[in-house]
């Protein structure tokens, strides 16, 4: 079966995998120095490392399933499968360990929709969906931890602690919103009970806050045009492997 989507084809990389050339470049460098293309026992795998990653990352770009994905790249149904197992994994964000004194991080959730009712709780939307905290870096606006996922009911404040971000972070300087309130995390001035408006210093604070916040919201933009994460048929690990492998393509799209 003859492929009709390859990274041989400069033109087809980015509408594809939303990295330029160049990226994909620096990705596979980067997959190869840690071992992704290490010759396993068995059967070889019917394409190169380059159209592996490719097929990876058009799954979470398109959210074609991989019936409809697979004969593009000239593969069968179940070749697809085992490339998103064993490659997936391989193409997660590994979590920032020192950061500079100076550094302001910015944390927020975003709702992740799953078919897989096991690991997805009815949110707000009336959809089973995942709790993903993500944690970026306020100057770079690069994403520098992600935790693992919770039920989508389950409030952020709870999240922050529970999915191990506040452990990424450490006691790194980090900025969230009201719904951090009891975390010790920098959150916008709240009225006291009886107090009709802030003070105008408060309200210079807050609206400062506000415009940093905002990045993190541009970020989850920017992820989910990887459209995987606006509805995933993935089951267990996989909307973990596919969230922090999305967030290490984001970042090598954006520092280009």
């Amino acid at each position: 079966m003859t492929g009709v989507i390859a990274a041989s084809e400069p033109s087809w990389i980015a509408p594809f995998t939303g990295l330029s050339p160049r990226c994909l470049g620096k990705l596979l460098t980067a997959l190869r120095r840690e071992g992704a293309d290490e010759v396993r026992r068995g059967r070889p795998w019917g394409l190169p490392l380059e159209d592996r990653v490719m097929f990876v990352a058009a799954y979470w770009r398109t959210n074609l399933t991989l019936r409809q994905l697979a004969p593009l790249f000239g593969i069968s149904k179940s070749a697809a499968d085992r490339i998103i197992d064993h490659l997936g994994p391989s193409l997660a964000l590994q979590p920032r360990k020192r950061f500079r004194k100076d550094t302001v991080l910015i944390v927020d959730g975003t709702l992740v929709p799953t078919r897989d009712h096991s690991i997805g709780e009815r949110s707000k939307s009336y959809r089973y969906s995942t709790n993903h905290q993500v944690v970026i870096d306020a100057d770079t606006r690069l994403v520098v931890a992600v935790g693992h996922p919770l039920p989508g009911n389950r409030n952020d404040c709870r999240s922050w602690e529970e999915s191990g971000a506040k452990d990424a972070v450490g006691k790194t300087t980090t900025i969230a919103d009201g719904g951090y309130q009891g975390t010790g995390l920098l959150i916008p001035h709240r009225r006291r009970p009886g107090q009709a408006v802030l003070p105008a210093w408060k309200e210079e604070h807050n609206a400062s806050h506000r415009k940093v916040r905002t990045r993190v919201e541009h970020a989850f933009a920017r992820m989910k045009t990887w459209k995987i994460l606006r509805d995933c048929r993935l089951k267990g690990d996989g909307v973990h492997h596919a969230m922090l492998g999305i967030a290490r393509l984001h970042n090598l799209a954006l520092g280009g």
